[in-house]
């Protein structure tokens, strides 16, 4: 049976991995024996070692969400043209993105995204980023509440409605705020990570063994349009997402930064597990592209949510109890990623409005309003939020590698590997923007094509123009002296 697609496109990112990993790193140049924000800024509740291994749970959990096991199953209606993109957006894209962004962070007190643009573009940028990181946490939250409580009301008793669920999917975030990073992440995610790895590994194995032929990429199905008719530029870009490249990951892997103990677990915590995640979403692709043709996949997801795909996959290929447990192994993504989100989420704001979050008085005041915003987001098309929510990531992707460029020329190193996608992505953002009804709905035309050229020509002279007065500042990289980043005091 063939299944050179997938088996190969696994492969290639484990070598990726391997390979282009160890380059990304040796271009950071790590310095393993420096202190981290773990062990200078200790406060017991942010800022707390924790091994490796819990790390690179952490951050598997916190990035992946549904995005990828929803995005590949909606990218799967392009047909395998979505293994390419996920392999090489993973490698390329993905994971030098959360490496940089995660080592940066490490090596500025465990900062987010808004204050490292701050530095490392400029302040008047710093509020459009915050902006930018606002709303897509909140659409993340949301998205990441409504998912998994569709996929739990498929086999709850009729009376525990999806309000319902919602609501205590909201009480548990709510509790959860409170406690120390080690005592809910730490203690918890562990436990989830062995439910989505046995899961996904169980649909893997189960899916070469079905006896349906896997789909494989050939010059016959290079589709540029899925079967609804949606060309493949730019919309495949965020479709995909989560599973290859997302700016949701640059406002988690800094919380992660700042568990850390050593910068030598940067590539195995951040490059590795966005790796994990691209193998994730090629399962999940495989498995929606070879159980359903495409008119039924389509029909299966206009139903409501990719949640109904989940479910026929999940049955299809494990039966009802090991299926139920594949389920599970989904609902554990999105309830973490919702939770870390809105963590982030309530840190980002904190750090913006200078209030310290030592006290839960001052936790209350930002996390009652932003959990009141979220629900009334949670009354909102799904579809629609998926839509804002894939717009915001993305835009919040090409921020963050045009930080991470800006860090590597800086410091003199080569910031082609970040510039490159961030180019790319830059033009996929505003062709998206102008030609989807969300934006100015200028539909494909070459009008739209010609102008997000020009606007995209216009971000990047800006960019370069800001950053030219830095060069001949190189920032410090010490957690002790760069003390001028309004990073909340630890309480001592």
């Amino acid at each position: 049976m063939k299944m050179i697609s997938l088996l190969g496109g696994i492969g290639l990112l484990i070598i990726g991995y391997v390979i282009y990993g160890r380059f990304i790193e040796a271009n950071f140049q790590i310095e393993p024996d420096r202190k981290t924000p773990a062990e200078v800024l200790r406060d017991n509740m942010d800022f707390v070692p924790m091994p490796r291994w819990k790390n690179a749970i952490i951050e598997l959990l916190n990035i992946a969400g549904t995005g990828p096991i929803f995005g590949p199953i909606m990218g799967a209606l392009y047909g395998p043209v979505a293994y390419v993109w996920i392999v090489i957006g993973c490698i390329f894209g993905g994971a030098v993105h959360d490496y940089m962004i995660g080592m940066i962070s490490l090596r500025n007190n465990g900062a987010h995204l808004p204050e490292l643009t701050s530095k490392y573009i400029g302040k008047p940028v710093k509020h459009v980023v915050n902006i930018f990181a606002i709303i897509l946490l909140l659409l993340v939250g949301t998205v990441f509440v409504i998912s998994p409580a569709n996929l739990i009301s498929n086999f709850t008793p009729s009376w525990l409605s999806v309000g319902m669920i919602t609501g205590l999917i909201f009480i548990y975030y709510f509790v959860s705020t409170f406690l120390p990073i080690d005592k809910t992440m730490g203690k918890i995610y562990p436990i989830f990570g062995a439910i989505l790895i046995v899961s996904t590994v169980a649909i893997g194995i189960m899916l070469l063994f079905q006896g349906k032929p896997l789909p494989e990429l050939t010059s016959a199905n290079l589709y540029l349009e899925n079967v609804n008719g949606t060309p493949i530029f730019p919309a495949l870009f965020f479709t995909v997402s989560c599973g290859a490249l997302s700016g949701f990951h640059a406002t988690q892997s800094p919380m992660v930064a700042r568990t850390m103990k050593s910068e030598k677990g940067g590539r195995p915590v951040f490059y590795g597990m966005m790796i994990g995640e691209g193998v994730i979403a090629m399962i999940w692709a495989a498995a929606s592209m070879t159980l359903f043709d495409g008119q039924t996949l389509s029909q299966l997801i206009a139903q409501g949510t990719p949640s109904a795909v989940v479910n026929q996959v999940s049955y299809m290929l494990l039966g009802s109890v090991f299926g139920f447990l594949a389920i599970l192994g989904v609902i554990v993504l999105p309830i973490s990623s919702g939770l870390s989100a809105f963590r982030s989420l309530r840190n980002i704001v904190a750090e913006y409005i200078h209030l310290p979050q030592n006290k839960i008085r001052n936790v209350l005041i930002l996390t009652i309003p932003i959990f009141v915003i979220s629900f009334i987001l949670t009354l909102m098309d799904f579809n629609a939020l998926w839509r804002y929510f894939n717009w915001a990531n993305q835009v919040t992707a090409v921020i963050s590698l045009f930080v991470s460029t800006r860090y590597l020329r800086l410091k003199g190193r080569n910031f082609m590997v970040t510039l490159i996608p961030g180019i790319f992505m830059l033009y996929a953002c505003v062709v998206y923007i102008l030609s989807e009804p969300i934006g100015l709905n200028l539909g494909l035309t070459p009008l739209c094509y010609g102008l997000s050229l020009a606007v995209s020509l216009g971000l990047l002279g800006l960019l370069y123009y800001t950053g030219s007065h830095k060069i001949q500042e190189l920032p410090s990289d010490s957690p002790l002296l760069n003390d001028h980043l309004p990073i909340t005091t630890p309480n001592t």
